[in-house]
């Protein structure tokens, strides 16, 4: 059988251009991740040597599916994916800002020590989501979450946001068709399903205009 690629920056060719600088934030960012992985279980144990092409590069594929999305809101950023990707790809871009959400209080110690020691254009919301969205006021171009509800859980957890013309995308695995059947239930929204190029049964959903069915 023929050796798989090591895992590393090679991940992400065709998937987004990088600079030099870029490089070395994500560089920064997965190093640190290796650090804390131990203590705070950031990834899942089995994807740790794939890091690169698993999470890196798969969160990446945001970045070119929305080019013009220039303020980002990453809820239940966990880790920081596709969150701190996304802000180590728009370090260079003149008025960027991801704004992460997290609960967890540890693991929000660990974004905003990534966001310092990689310069990124990155704010740390600590708090439950529901709280943190509730007297939300920024302007957001784009609402992310990767791994962390089913998509109807999702747009409930994002309409304070969504409700008022916001956009978002969505990393979806195998399921994401029934997911889609089910949050219809509730909700009516414009979907663009854009297929995921890491996960060949996955997909990135893209959701605009939605609204409660019923009002």
């Amino acid at each position: 059988m023929p050796r798989e690629a090591p895992d590393g920056p090679e991940a992400l060719a065709g998937i987004v251009d990088v600079s030099r600088e870029t490089l070395d934030r994500l560089q920064t960012y997965v190093a640190l991740l290796r650090k804390w992985q131990p203590a705070e279980n950031l990834v899942a144990p089995s994807t740790l040597g794939e890091v690169w092409r698993r999470h890196v590069a798969d969160s990446a594929q945001i970045v070119p599916l929305f080019p013009a999305a220039r303020t980002v809101l990453d809820i239940g950023s966990g880790g920081g994916f596709p969150g701190l990707v996304i802000a180590c790809l728009l370090g260079g871009v003149a008025g960027a800002r991801v704004h992460l959400v997290e609960s967890n209080s540890r693991k929000c110690a660990f974004l905003r020590r990534v966001a310092a020691e990689a310069r990124l254009p990155a704010t740390v919301r600590d708090g439950r989501i529901e709280a943190v969205l509730a007297d939300w006021r920024d302007a957001v171009d784009l609402v992310t979450a990767r791994a962390l509800a089913p998509l109807g859980d999702l747009l409930g957890l994002a309409a304070p946001v969504l409700l008022h013309g916001g956009r978002a995308a969505f990393h979806k695995g195998r399921d994401f068709r029934r997911e889609i059947e089910e949050a219809s239930q509730n909700w009516t929204f414009d979907l663009v399903v854009h297929k995921s190029r890491i996960d060949a049964d996955g997909a990135i959903l893209e959701i605009a205009n939605l609204a409660r069915k019923g009002g």
